[in-house]
C-alpha cells in the first residue's frame, strides 16, 4: 500500500465519520416541524443536538481538507465540476448554522418560526445533495484529457444521482429519528419512534434501489459483501426500533451508513473521479495525490493529532448522553427561559443557544 492509497482510506474513513454523525444531526432537523408540536418540544429537539452538531461538521471540514492536501487535481476538480451543487450546500449549513444561533434571539412565536423552518430547509438540502455528490462521483463525470469538467449542473441531475439524494434525504431522517428516540422521553420519544418507523418506508426501499443499481454498474466481489451488510443492518435497525432497542437501532444505522460509504469507496477505487469522456482522462489515486513528501508530513500530523481530537469528542457525546423533556427548558409566565440556577433569560439578557448543556435551555 502506498501513502495515497492509505490517504484514500482515511478520506473514506473522514466521510463515513461525517455522513454517521452529521447525518443523525440532518435528520434532527428535518424531522424538527414532523415531533416539535409548540416551542417547548421544538427547544428539546434542538438541545438533543445542541452540543455535537458544530463538532459534527469538523468531519467535514476535515475531509475537505485532507483531500485538498493529498488529491489537489481530485479535489480541484471535484469543486469546481460540482461548484453550484457545493455552493447550495454551503448555503444551506450556513443559514442552518445561523437559525441555531439566531432563534431564541426574539422571543416572539412568527420569528422563531421562521428560523425553525430555516433549520429544516438547512438540513434537508445537505442531506439531498451529498446523495447526489456521491452518486456522480462513482458513476463518473465528463473530464477531459486536462482534468477539466466539461459538464454542466443538469449533467448531475441524472435519475441514478436523484434516487442517491432520495436515499440519504430519507436514511438520514430515520437516523435523526432514531437518535431521537433515544434522547428523549415521554411523549417525545414515542413520537419521534413512530416518525423514524414511518420514515423507514422510503428509505428502505430507496437505499435498496440505489445499493442494487451501483453494485450492478459498479460493484465488485467484495463491495457486493459491503453492501449487502447495509442492507442487513438497514432492517436489523427498522426491526430493533419497532422494538423501541433505540440503542441497538442507533448502532443499527450507524453500521448502515459506514457500510454504504465503505461500499461507495470500493466501488470507486483506484479512481478518484472516473472519466465518462475517456476512461483514459479519468483521475485515479497515483495521478491525482500530491508529491510523496507532502503525504508523508500529513500522515505523521493526522498519527498525532486525530486520538486527541476522537478523544474530545467521545468524551463531549459522553457527558451530554441523559435523556432531555420540554421539563428540563421551563417557560415563565412571561415567556422567557428559565435557567436553572440562573433566573430568566430573554431579549437583551444573556439568552442561550442549542450549544448549551442540555440543562441550559436554548430559546
Amino acid at each position: 500500500m502506498t501513502l495515497a492509497d492509505f490517504w484514500f482510506i482515511v478520506i473514506a474513513a473522514l466521510w463515513t465519520g461525517y455522513f454517521v454523525l452529521e447525518g443523525f444531526d440532518f435528520g434532527v432537523g428535518i424531522l424538527l416541524p414532523v415531533i416539535g408540536r409548540n416551542d417547548a418540544e421544538r427547544r428539546t429537539l434542538i438541545n438533543a443536538i445542541g452540543p455535537v452538531w458544530d463538532g459534527n461538521e469538523v468531519w467535514l471540514l476535515t475531509a475537505g481538507g485532507a483531500t485538498f492536501a493529498a488529491f489537489p487535481l481530485w479535489y480541484a476538480t471535484l469543486f469546481s465540476g460540482f461548484y453550484l451543487a457545493l455552493l447550495l450546500i454551503l448555503l444551506a449549513l450556513i443559514v442552518r448554522g445561523v437559525a441555531f444561533e439566531f432563534r431564541g434571539k426574539v422571543d416572539e412565536p412568527r420569528w422563531r418560526a421562521r428560523w425553525d423552518a430555516a433549520i429544516t430547509a438547512g438540513s434537508a438540502v445537505p442531506a439531498l445533495l451529498w446523495g447526489v455528490a456521491f452518486a456522480n462521483i462513482v458513476r463518473g463525470v465528463p473530464v477531459n484529457a486536462a482534468g477539466t469538467f466539461t459538464g454542466n449542473l443538469l449533467t448531475l441531475l441524472n435519475p441514478y444521482a436523484l434516487l442517491a439524494g432520495v436515499a440519504t434525504l430519507s436514511l438520514f431522517a430515520l437516523h435523526g429519528g432514531i437518535f431521537l428516540s433515544l434522547k428523549t422521553a415521554g411523549d417525545l420519544r414515542a413520537r419521534a419512534r413512530t416518525a423514524a418507523l414511518r420514515t423507514a418506508i422510503a428509505a428502505i426501499p430507496a437505499a435498496a434501489a440505489f445499493l442494487l443499481l451501483t453494485q450492478v454498474a459498479h460493484g465488485k466481489p467484495w463491495t457486493d459483501a459491503l453492501a449487502a451488510a447495509a442492507a442487513a443492518a438497514l432492517l436489523a435497525g427498522v426491526a430493533l426500533a419497532r422494538r423501541a432497542r433505540e440503542g441497538w437501532a442507533f448502532a443499527s444505522l450507524a453500521a448502515t451508513l459506514l457500510l454504504t460509504v465503505a461500499t461507495l469507496f470500493g466501488d470507486l477505487y483506484p479512481d478518484v473521479l472516473p472519466s465518462t469522456t475517456n476512461r483514459a482522462f479519468s483521475l485515479t489515486v497515483a495521478n491525482a495525490s500530491s508529491a510523496h513528501y507532502t503525504l508523508v508530513v500529513m500522515t505523521w500530523v493526522a498519527l498525532i493529532f486525530t486520538p486527541v481530537v476522537l478523544a474530545y469528542q467521545g468524551w463531549t457525546y459522553w457527558v451530554f448522553r441523559k435523556r432531555l423533556t420540554p421539563a428540563d427548558f421551563p417557560v415563565s409566565s412571561a415567556g422567557a427561559v428559565i435557567v436553572p440556577g440562573r433566573g430568566t433569560s430573554g431579549p437583551g439578557r444573556g439568552t442561550s443557544g442549542p450549544g448549551d448543556p442540555p440543562r441550559t435551555a436554548a430559546r
